[in-house]
């Protein structure tokens, strides 16, 4: 192309990338008005009044997401519109929810300034993503000290001294007055892991040049990283009693591996494999026994073990279509770790069928343009790291949902951008930046 097509061509993509940038900030006005609205209908039902600090608020919450997409706009042109309005959305959502439990539920404590503060940390960490990655494949040539890093990080709860246990489950560091989920930086690493080794292996692996029994398989040293997997995911289930990040884990990789190599036979295989490790875990320990007895029975002890579950099916129940209205709810009275583990269950309440299937469809907004962002990466790592990322987000919506509602065991995962607590959300900001980044170099 000579300078005289190249201009032309250049002045397009800019003019696009100002489009693409513009329609952001205009769905960012819009996900701030419906944060605002949703304010406003709490303080409404809590106090009959509309709060008195709503113009701070929708001031403190209109510079997020303008930091956000100044960051958007300059480092990543051309990135994803849609990404970062519907995170900042679903996140504006979550703290009104923690707010209003936070008033109605002494139990929680007022948990509403350390959500915001971990609010602004997740843009933060959004803006640092795009800063310090300005290529995806600056990920890949690390590969193996993230791979390392994302196996430290999910073994440090186990160390004595900084781990510990909360719930049955031994997920969480403390560092003085600070607890942190390592778990959830370790997943977007092992993301970054997988990618890098299945893009190169894939050729490998996608010709199987071996047989066990009737059924070709690869070859042993290509096959090592789906036991290696395994293993990982193994040892979170049985040492931190993590049932949730232990079926994340080994979720993603076989996807994962599905979308690299398009062989069935891996993702059966992979089931099989954890379908036993999982049988052999019911059986030997107490905790997934009870997280099956109370998914499969939870009336048998509604008032112990199945309190919350039943609660929960409750609280979905008296929403019925249109919901009870913000604040008027009861879940978020009477649930205990309503604001963790089930806040779903009292959004649902209040926004009833409706409100709840918003809520679902944004989820899958994110996921859908997700896997498009990954179809049109302009390398196989790019593409995988994208998949990888949105099979991630997806299926710890799935897995959280599917508890919530019964549909399988409880597990203890945070609902993304919405439950208290600030490792998922930060963990969800570098995902979604991540995203961004990936999308941007497609169009570069």
């Amino acid at each position: 192309m000579n300078a005289a097509t190249a201009a032309p061509a250049d002045d397009r993509v800019r003019k696009d990338n100002r489009r693409r940038a513009n329609s952001e900030l205009r769905y960012l006005v819009l996900a701030l008005g419906a944060i605002l609205v949703a304010y406003a209908l709490v303080g409404l039902a809590q106090s009959g009044v509309v709060p008195a600090g709503l113009a701070g608020y929708g001031g403190a919450m209109a510079l997020l997401g303008l930091t956000g997409h100044l960051a958007t706009r300059r480092l990543a042109p051309g990135g994803d519109p849609v990404l970062l309005p519907v995170a900042f959305l679903l996140n504006g959502i979550g703290l009104v929810m923690v707010r209003r439990i936070s008033f109605s539920n002494t139990d929680v404590g007022d948990l509403g300034p350390s959500q915001t503060l971990w609010t602004v940390v997740g843009i933060g960490a959004f803006c640092a993503t795009l800063v310090l990655v300005r290529d995806p494949i600056v990920l890949d040539r690390y590969r193996y000290l993230i791979g390392i890093g994302a196996i430290v990080l999910l073994l440090l709860p186990l160390a004595p001294g900084i781990g510990y246990e909360v719930n049955g489950a031994r997920i969480w560091l403390r560092l003085g007055s600070m607890s942190f989920q390592p778990g959830e930086i370790a997943k977007l690493a092992l993301v970054a892991f997988f990618a890098s080794y299945l893009a190169e292996k894939r050729p490998l692996l996608s010709n199987a040049t071996n047989r066990l029994g009737p059924f070709p398989v690869p070859a042993a040293r290509a096959a090592a990283p789906i036991a290696l997997a395994w293993g990982v995911s193994l040892v979170v289930l049985v040492f931190e009693r993590d049932l949730g990040l232990s079926l994340l884990i080994f979720g993603l990789f076989v996807a994962v591996l599905y979308v690299a190599t398009d062989r069935l036979a891996y993702a059966v295989f992979g089931l099989l494999l954890f379908g036993g490790g999982s049988l052999v875990a019911w059986r030997l320990f107490g905790h997934v026994q009870d997280r099956v007895s109370t998914w499969l029975e939870p009336f048998a002890d509604a008032n112990g073990d199945g309190f919350q579950l039943v609660q929960s099916l409750f609280a979905l129940a008296a929403g019925r279509i249109g919901g009870t209205g913000l604040g008027q709810g009861r879940a978020a009275d009477i649930i205990p770790e309503v604001e963790n583990d089930f806040i779903f269950a009292a959004l649902g309440e209040e926004l009833g069928l409706l409100g709840s299937t918003a809520l679902i469809l944004l989820f899958a907004v994110i996921v859908g343009r997700g896997f498009a962002i990954a179809l049109r990466a302009r390398d196989d790592f790019s593409t995988l790291l994208a998949a990888g990322l949105t099979i991630t987000f997806g299926l710890q919506v799935f897995i959280i949902l599917g508890g919530v509602t019964r549909l399988i065991p409880l597990t203890g995962l945070t609902l993304p951008f919405m439950s208290a607590g600030g490792s998922s959300l930060l963990a969800n900001y570098v995902l979604v930046a991540l995203l961004v980044r990936v999308s941007a170099a497609s169009r570069a």
